[in-house]
């Protein structure tokens, strides 16, 4: 008997045939696996008394290899490496620097330089280092147990600290979660202006730059980590002595000395503290954000504060946020600007520099703070930059592939001096 199919049913057959022979019958091809490989930082843990024990080695001048945050003291420029150690180079010619020696110090991660004494940190102690002769660094003093959140188990004397590690797995949702523990901030690298840097009460103090976790003012050493500010009294230079802890939430990230006050800079906002008082800092005010990254400079009316966005900043925004400080204890926002990826910032007089990662560097008028999106002067966009010093005799600008240096008498026109690239 012949029967009539229509055509679109012998269609469907045909399919339905083909497709169920595809899930009945082996494969005559490989299967193919991905893998992904991807940069993180792995738990090491460490005993105390392996590094205390250990001697700190001054050794020759060594390239850079991931250089985090920069300080200049007198002619002389320090570079660091964080959880290595400090790079101390000649500085006398901006247009060629003269590396001259590394401090090994495990586990650092910031600087700050009273009197020609070098403090660092050192996993959870703070040294200090007298360097007023650079070809003959002596360690003067170890103040114990001051950075305890590293610490694993204090009754056993294990910290815990991360390496830097490739991982490859075949896996897609391997990759950490980054947010909220502890680790050396390479991407968060305290700026003064140049006098307020040389000198505060008679004292002679280095400079920092924006993204910096350590900062000196009245005779007074001010850290900051994610959760707190520590105090030391360091008016005797070579005898640091911790005093207190301050408690200041979470997300904390930079610190910044200006004529007797401290601006701190945190994932949810700017915190402003009266250090009239240098033993005892009192909060004043508190300007609150979205969730950030945020390093702040400021001037006599002006508080400039970087918003980025990125993993470790709760993907927050991009801005630059302009707030009037004339009275400390009620900061307002005057105006936000729309930026790429602002990282780290230095202010020189009428004129602005910000660091804007991998788009490279800017540089704005700010005289009017509500036209600075009309006076942007200069984009050099070949470089990739996270942080930045106004010093005396150069402008110097930090990031993921060395330290530059730029003549800014002009601030209408930056000319390149020199650059130290990293090794690799």
């Amino acid at each position: 008997m012949k029967t009539n199919l229509h055509p679109r049913f012998i269609l469907g057959a045909q399919l339905m045939l083909s497709f169920m022979l595809v899930m009945v019958l082996p494969s005559c091809e490989d299967q193919i696996e991905t893998t992904y490989t991807y940069q993180t930082q792995v738990p090491v843990f460490i005993e105390v008394n392996s590094f205390r024990e250990a001697d700190i080695i001054i050794e020759p001048g060594i390239p850079l290899d991931q250089p985090g945050k920069i300080y200049i003291y007198g002619d002389y420029l320090f570079i660091s490496e964080p959880g290595k150690g400090i790079h101390l180079l000649d500085n006398t010619d901006p247009g060629n620097p003269q590396n001259l020696n590394f401090i090994n110090i495990p586990g650092t991660g910031d600087m700050a330089i009273n009197e020609s004494i070098l403090y660092a940190d050192n996993y959870v102690d703070l040294l200090a280092f007298d360097i007023s002769n650079p070809e003959n660094i002596q360690l003067v003093k170890r103040e114990k147990d001051v950075f305890p959140n590293l610490y694993s188990n204090e009754e056993t004397g294990t910290i815990v600290t991360y390496k830097d590690t490739l991982i490859t797995s075949t896996e897609s949702n391997m990759r950490w979660n980054s947010w909220g523990r502890p680790t050396f901030r390479t991407d968060m690298v305290m700026l003064e202006t140049a006098a307020y840097a040389k000198s505060d009460g008679g004292q002679s103090y280095g400079q920092g730059g924006s993204m910096a976790r350590f900062t000196l003012l009245g005779g007074h050493l001010y850290t900051v980590d994610e959760y707190s500010m520590r105090v030391f009294n360091v008016e005797s230079p070579m005898d640091p002595k911790y005093l207190s802890d301050i408690d200041l939430g979470w997300g904390i990230e930079t610190i910044f000395p200006f004529k007797g006050n401290l601006f701190i800079g945190s994932m949810t906002g700017m915190h402003i503290y009266d250090a009239s008082n240098p033993a005892e800092p009192r909060e004043m005010a508190v300007y609150s954000h979205i969730t950030s990254c945020d390093p702040v400079v400021v001037n006599d009316n002006y508080a400039f504060v970087t918003l980025r966005s990125a993993a470790i900043c709760r993907n927050g925004a991009n801005e630059l946020h302009v707030l009037d400080i004339k009275d400390l204890n009620a900061p307002t926002l005057i105006q936000s600007y729309p930026m790429d990826n602002p990282h780290g910032l230095g202010l020189s007089g009428d004129y602005l520099y910000l660091a804007e990662g991998d788009q490279g560097l800017k540089s704005f008028n700010v005289a009017d703070v509500k036209e600075i999106s009309n006076n942007l002067i200069e984009h050099l966009k070949n470089y990739v930059f996270t942080d930045i010093i106004p010093g005396p005799k150069s402008l110097i600008v930090i990031g993921p592939d060395g330290v530059c240096q730029f003549d800014y008498t002009n601030p209408e026109q930056l000319k390149e001096l020199s650059c130290i690239n990293v090794a690799n």
